[in-house]
């Protein structure tokens, strides 16, 4: 019998290594052939020494370009012209809208579409983003239109946007909590003793809260609270919101806040960490959220979509109100302040982690979705998710 093909449509070789690599394995270990097409960047080379077919994919997440964005169309109409597989993945909004249509082209292939947050163009109110915006519901609307398609969002409320706006109907939703992480590897960890680090896990990009935190850390400072505010990632240069490398070396230089860089071994940068804190302004779902969780650290991070999913609030962490510095440096500042209730927080993180945001727990409703569409091609059962123990390897 002839295995199925499952094709993963994502813009960024990098984030599908380290967020997704566990799904596909996961398929290809129930039998499923698996092709990825994405920018083929260094992370590329890497899955193909991990078995998979990369098909590279002329993208860029913040181009604007309609000659380009018609270009990266055609890339996608071609190999799925060539390919033929039997469902296809698409993660964030581009390849959403290009996948779905190239897939109705070339067949009506099965779709599941995941929205990975909703972003700055449903965030932003310019006149850019708001032209935009405009064009991308229609388009998405178009993307949903299909009978054998399914929308994963990873909040309910971007569920409750999506439904709200008229772009698809209720019935051809789900909604799966992120990507899931291995909690075996992140594993409850106990303080350290030292100082008081209040780590920052991100890309190094504007909406992820960055300048509210470099504030807040003034404003600590002006308290004479004593921690150490860390920013952990490298600056996003294919995103819009870029920080420039030079603005992150001028607040280290000037003692405002550490920037450690890119760090492939977050477990050791959280066994480290007080508090970790995001500040996002809008999110999917923060892996960065989920790990500090499953590590039993407290979270400072904002009320908004994505973020308030992981955090409840007085429970394992705090929300604040987004672009807000001086809510910010309060709610850190009654953490570092009051170790009993950020310990009580950490234990309280971890038990959600475990029980809400596990690999294999989210294997197993992704897949659930797959035989949806495959309409009883392709079996699996949770015994075999819950022994699927691959990770994405750092």
């Amino acid at each position: 019998m002839q295995k199925l093909k499952i094709l993963y449509l994502t813009t960024e070789d990098s984030t599908f290594w380290s967020h997704r690599l566990a799904l596909a394995q996961a398929a290809r270990e129930e039998g499923a052939e698996v092709v990825i097409m994405t920018r083929y960047g260094s992370h590329s080379k890497r899955l193909e020494t991990d078995g998979f077919r990369v098909i590279p994919w002329r993208i860029s997440r913040r181009s604007l370009n309609p000659f380009r964005e018609i270009r990266s169309f055609i890339d996608v109409l071609l190999a799925y012209r060539r390919e033929r597989p039997d469902l296809v993945h698409h993660i964030a909004l581009k390849p959403i809208v290009f996948g779905s249509i190239a897939s109705r082209l070339c067949g009506k292939i099965p779709t599941v579409n995941t929205v990975t947050g909703l972003g700055p163009i449903f965030t932003k109110d310019s006149f850019l983003f708001t032209a935009v915006r405009v064009l991308l519901k229609r388009l998405l609307t178009l993307s949903f239109r299909a009978t054998n398609c399914k929308v994963i969002a990873q909040n309910q409320d971007d569920r409750k946007v999506l439904c709200g706006f008229g772009l698809v109907d209720i019935e051809k939703t789900a909604v799966i909590t992120g990507f899931g992480i291995d909690t075996d590897e992140f594993c409850s960890l106990p303080e350290q003793p030292g100082d008081d680090i209040v780590t920052l896990p991100a890309r190094m990009v504007w909406e992820k809260g960055i300048r509210e935190f470099v504030e807040a850390s003034k404003e600590l400072k002006r308290r004479g609270v004593a921690a150490r505010m860390v920013l952990a990632g490298e600056p996003d240069e294919r995103n819009r919101g870029c920080i420039p490398k030079a603005q992150l070396e001028r607040w280290s230089d000037s003692g405002t806040v550490e920037w450690w860089g890119q760090r492939g071994d977050m477990t050791a940068v959280l066994r480290q960490s007080r508090v970790v804190c995001l500040p996002s302004y809008c999110e999917g779902l923060p892996r960065t959220l989920v790990e500090a969780a499953a590590c039993a650290r407290a979270i400072v991070t904002t009320d908004v979509p994505g973020c308030s999913t992981v955090v409840r609030h007085g429970i394992n962490g705090l929300l604040v109100p987004a672009r807000d510095p001086i809510a910010l440096a309060d709610a850190i500042q009654v953490l570092l302040r009051d170790n009993k209730r950020r310990l009580a927080m950490g234990s309280a993180g971890r038990e959600i982690a475990v029980r809400e945001f596990s690999l294999e727990k989210i294997l197993y409703a992704t897949m659930g979705v797959y035989n949806q569409l495959l309409d009883g091609k392709w079996t699996f059962d949770r015994e075999s998710c819950e022994q699927l123990k691959v990770t994405a390897k750092t």
